[in-house]
């Protein structure tokens, strides 16, 4: 969004005002007793508050009753076992976000092929950027058209995102053939059929060390290296509890802004990539990962420290740049819309088998690159991971595909209705 700099304050003040209404809500319905709470009540507490508080005034009353409804399903979530209880939302550590509920509202109209413009409630036309198109004007209709809108601001500005509501006819099965997928570091998808998908980042420096800034450029490493050096140096000035001066907060905003633009880029790969992947293949099989407990520290306790701490630090942050549980669920929704349906299987054991025997033989992983195989009846080699995507395939076609989360559930409702007895 291409915002004025009285504009981008009237939307700054918009989100602190969503944030404090959040947690105004959070307070007044953890302290009230749960005979007493109820959508309507609630409703009307925050009608109290825009009249008492003048400066939540400053958020469009369609927006409060966003957040009364996001509140509402952060805990019907929780109930359904899908989130964690909704809690208080802190001013650094909460994304900044107002939402426009009513597409009418916003008016959207083209100005020519990169620009368009789009009316904020309380701010006024805005210009933003045409990414992608749209239903507004004679391409709207009863079944395609805009809903909403919400704004989210990071550390490259502000951003509108717009709800619509299309009408999909159902797809037809996939046709496509087969694929299993290995998720990794050196080779980040590594498929069955040799096809493997690499970013061409460096995983590593040429010191061997996590390369976390591989998505920038030379240039631009080169000075996001100087603006943390200016950053260090600003801050060895400031005293302990004293205020972060305007300079090194406008360096920190710069850093960010470098950060989110490598975030964007890898983020813009992901979605290209599996894009393709879900038009090209009908059936796609990944491994069942329990990223969190892989990224855990290897720091250990006082009484039993842990060995190889920096090494494993490391691989924690170039699995978490890898983002594998984000390219799952693209891989989902994309597979799902397009006539295909994604697989998972257990992960013990597929980078040890053997994709061509089927043993698992010790020392057969030679690196993190090379498998060979040590029996002496097979002595297959080849790329780790490519062995380890046959086998993650090679697991769906002997049918050890895992159950999703609802399918189990429905599966354990089956099981405790008792058939009934013939009379």
């Amino acid at each position: 969004m291409a915002l004025t700099p009285a504009q981008v304050r009237l939307m700054d003040d918009q989100a602190h005002a969503a944030r404090t209404m959040w947690n105004c809500l959070h307070d007044w319905w953890t302290m009230l007793p749960k005979e007493k709470r109820s959508l309507a009540a609630a409703d009307a507490a925050i009608r109290e508050a825009r009249k008492e508080i003048d400066w939540l005034g400053v958020l469009p009353a369609q927006a409060s009753q966003a957040v009364l409804k996001a509140y509402f399903q952060a805990w019907k979530n929780c109930w359904d076992g899908r989130a964690d209880a909704p809690n208080f939302k802190a001013r650094f550590r909460s994304v900044m976000s107002v939402d426009i509920p009513q597409g009418r509202d916003l008016n959207i109209t083209r100005v020519h092929r990169r620009w368009g413009m789009v009316n904020v409630p309380k701010i006024g036309r805005v210009r933003f950027r045409w990414t992608k198109d749209l239903p507004v004007g004679k391409h709207a209709s009863a079944e395609n058209r805009v809903t909403g809108a919400r704004m989210v601001k990071d550390a490259l500005g502000w951003h509108v995102a717009f709800r619509v509501q299309t009408f999909e006819p159902k797809p037809e099965p996939h046709q496509g053939p087969e694929v299993g997928i290995d998720v990794g570091v050196t080779v980040p998808l590594a498929l069955s059929d040799k096809n493997h998908q690499d970013h061409r980042r460096p995983a590593r420096t040429e010191d061997g060390k996590a390369d976390r800034d591989k998505w920038l450029t030379t240039d631009e490493k080169a000075k996001l290296l100087r603006l943390e050096q200016r950053a260090a140096h600003r801050k060895s000035f400031r005293k302990p509890g004293q205020k972060t001066s305007n300079r090194l907060r406008a360096t920190y905003d710069q850093i960010a802004g470098l950060r989110a633009r490598a975030k964007r880029r890898a983020t813009d790969w992901q979605h290209r990539t599996t894009t393709e992947l879900a038009r090209t293949y009908g059936v796609i099989v990944v491994e069942q990962l329990d990223i969190t407990n892989m990224t855990k520290s290897a720091r250990g306790t006082v009484e039993e420290p842990g060995k190889n701490v920096a090494q494993k630090s490391g691989l924690n942050r170039s699995i978490s740049q890898e983002a594998w549980g984000r390219t799952v669920t693209m891989l989902t929704y994309k597979s799902a819309r397009l006539g295909g349906i994604l697989h998972k299987v257990p992960a013990p054991g597929t980078s040890q088998r053997c994709s061509m025997c089927g043993f698992i033989t010790p020392g057969s992983r030679e690196s993190q690159a090379v498998f060979v195989c040590k029996n002496e009846d097979c002595g297959w080699s080849g790329n780790a991971d490519h062995n380890a995507s046959r086998n993650v395939l090679h697991l769906y076609r002997m049918g050890l595909a895992l159950i999703p989360a609802a399918g189990r559930a429905v599966a354990r409702r089956a099981r405790r209705v008792k058939p009934a007895t013939a009379r």
